[in-house]
């Protein structure tokens, strides 16, 4: 069988070779884009280019407009050294191919590596753009998954094909959050997105954050803050094939993108450059089926395949949940985790603003007990946040209100209950909400 698909691979490689192919020339240039005439009988939006800068080296470049006489190219880099009249030929071969040598590596969003190693290919080329699993065939979403954190395995449990949004300001631990459920939460294989990071960011991440553990079952696709928006943009394509591929060979993968915002902002400037009006607070109309087709790519998969549990990060200034990105993220997804900067001020990890947040995976992924005890602490944490201000202020007398009384003795213990990581399953957690209950004075179900 591996010989047999080695051979097709071979065939597709030979059938690809082209014996001519047609030639385009810079025409001129504009701001950031590039025009080229002679190839619009072929071109087509979204195809791959290289530009002969004779003697410069090619530079690769993406179609994002077609006019009557030109195509409008955006280079992947700066184009120093580019002339008129310079060649330009389509790249038909623009595909990644990965496999199980990839784990372990950092790759850039055209699937060349980041760490000065060579790189194994597969014997499947994908394309960085690929349709969802058919709706009809998609299996439900699967079990509960340990995280090792009791705020997620309780009160926001994330079940395997579960898509969940995390919502946060700079600053408030987003990045640490993401790595620890890289290394704790159950899956064969993770895949990391990080779009837009600052370049020292991303050996600091897969060195201090993600840890050896961690990176021996990660691929880690990044592109930096510097690069140009194809890249950037590309990055969570090329995260999300590499995904896809372990999907379709039975495997849970666990997809980490960081962050959506910054993907939307590197396709707000490719959509500028090719004239598409902002209409949604800047960004263009088409951001919303953006980051709708790439959401849809994750989740549960067909019967044969594996599945994809997804963490889409989205950095929300002033935590803004009104916010574009944010808000077409809340409507696609199965839940959404919003980090507050004043819990991480004092000094709590993970920033979990409980009362914000949403699993939509309850009360499936919970027994009847459990439900009992989330619904319970979520009562009392609510009673808290409604008279905290007057509690503080010294407004309250205690006696008024037995539910006021019961959330005041709750509160601290719940809190840093919230807080508690370990190396268990989600059972334990459980077990840490009950005796947070029971040393407050409230009661618990046993599960």
């Amino acid at each position: 069988m591996r010989h047999a698909m080695r051979l097709k691979l071979l065939q597709d490689q030979l059938a690809g070779i082209q014996v001519a192919r047609p030639i385009g020339r810079i025409s001129g240039t504009q701001g950031n884009i590039l025009t080229v005439s002679g190839l619009n009988s072929v071109a087509r939006i979204g195809d791959r280019v290289l530009i002969d800068r004779q003697g410069d080296g090619d530079l690769p470049a993406e179609i994002v407009l077609l006019s009557k006489d030109v195509a409008t190219i955006i280079p992947d880099g700066p184009f120093d050294g580019v002339a008129l009249n310079d060649r330009v030929v389509i790249d038909h071969g623009h595909k990644i191919a990965p496999n199980e040598s990839w784990l372990g590596r950092i790759i850039d969003p055209n699937g060349q590596p980041l760490d000065n190693q060579t790189l194994g290919r597969g014997l499947v080329p994908r394309a960085l753009k690929n349709e969802p699993p058919a709706a009809a065939t998609r299996r439900a979403l699967g079990e509960r998954l340990d995280t090792g954190h009791v705020v997620f395995d309780t009160m926001l449990p994330v079940v395997r094909g579960q898509r969940i949004g995390l919502f946060a300001g700079s600053g408030v631990g987003k990045s640490s959050l993401m790595g620890q459920l890289a290394k704790r939460m159950s899956a064969d294989v993770v895949v990391i997105a990080m779009i837009g990071e600052r370049g020292r960011e991303v050996r600091q991440f897969v060195d201090d954050v993600l840890g050896a553990e961690g990176v021996k079952k990660s691929v880690v696709v990044a592109a930096t803050s510097d690069q140009s928006p194809l890249l950037r943009r590309r990055c969570a394509w090329t995260a999300m094939a590499v995904a896809e591929h372990f999907r379709d060979e039975g495997l849970s993968v666990l997809f980490l993108a960081d962050s959506v915002t910054r993907f939307a902002e590197a396709h707000r400037e490719v959509a500028s450059a090719a004239g598409e009006p902002p209409v949604l607070r800047g960004f263009p109309a088409s951001t919303s089926h953006l980051i709708m087709s790439l959401c849809e790519r994750a989740g549960p998969g067909g019967p044969d395949q594996g599945d994809i549990t997804a963490v889409f990060s989205v950095l929300v200034a002033g935590s803004d949940m009104e916010e574009p990105i944010a808000d077409i993220l809340r409507g696609v997804l199965d839940g959404h985790v919003v980090l507050d900067r004043e819990i991480a001020e004092r000094g709590r990890f993970p920033a979990v603003d409980v009362l914000r947040s949403v699993s939509r995976s309850l009360p499936a992924a919970a027994t009847k007990a459990e439900n009992e005890t989330i619904a319970q602490v979520s009562k009392l944490m609510s009673v808290y946040a409604q008279n905290q201000m007057m509690v503080k202020a010294g407004l309250y007398t205690q006696g008024t209100d037995p539910d006021v009384d019961a959330a005041i003795q709750a509160w601290p213990h719940l809190d840093t209950a919230m807080s508690l990581v370990h190396e268990q399953t989600a059972a334990h957690s459980f077990d840490q909400l009950t005796l947070a209950l029971r040393r407050s004075g409230a009661s618990a179900k046993r599960h």
